[in-house]
């Protein structure tokens, strides 16, 4: 019986991993660029989270109002939110314990990168008479939050389809030590400030 012989094959070459722009341009140019100025690769600042949380008021009367919001969210976001309870009652604003009011979305890696740049290119230039973004709106931990007042800016919601217009709050959580760290970050990724008045 004759002997078959086994053939190497070629190894296939690793398949180049995607990244989004946003996240492309931070390892390329913005890490080697503010290495020397923290020591290392791994001391430069990065994004670690995404927070984007949405307050609903009128749930209590309308309850189709929760569910038109989740819907939305996960549109813009492309992930499953998560509905938000109340933490403590309000009597005044008619608030019960564990009521559900809200609905949020905590987006990581790759679906992150996504979304800071469809707010960079796309959401923030929708934005009527937009100036720039606050640079006082970090926290001591350098965690930027700045809101948009309606979800229209997104090009996922047609204006046609919505229930009402709602607006939302996001957080962009950093490994920057401190807000000026964090700011700059946050500049070099593109997220565009208003211009300090000299």
């Amino acid at each position: 019986m004759a002997e078959v012989k086994k053939t190497k094959t070629a190894a296939k070459p690793a398949a180049k991993k995607y990244l989004n722009r946003v996240h492309e341009r931070y390892v390329t140019e913005i890490v080697p660029k503010l290495t020397a100025k923290y020591g290392n690769v791994n001391a430069v600042p990065k994004l670690v989270k995404i927070v984007v949380n949405t307050r609903l008021g009128d749930v209590k009367d309308n309850s189709k109002s929760l569910t038109a919001a989740v819907e939305e969210l996960g549109l813009i976001t492309g992930q499953k939110p998560m509905i938000t309870t109340a933490k403590k009652s309000i009597s005044n604003f008619k608030i019960r314990e564990g009521q559900k009011n809200g609905a949020k979305v905590t987006l990581r890696n790759k679906i992150m990168y996504e979304f800071f740049d469809k707010i960079i290119s796309v959401a923030l230039p929708r934005v009527r008479d937009f100036s720039g973004l606050s640079r006082k709106s970090f926290d001591q931990f350098g965690n930027y939050t700045f809101g948009f007042k309606e979800q229209l800016v997104f090009p996922e919601i047609s204006y046609e389809k919505i229930e009402k217009v709602r607006g939302m709050d996001i957080t962009i959580v950093t490994t920057a030590k401190n807000k000026e760290d964090s700011l700059e970050l946050l500049d070099e990724l593109g997220l565009p400030f208003k211009k300090e008045v000299k």
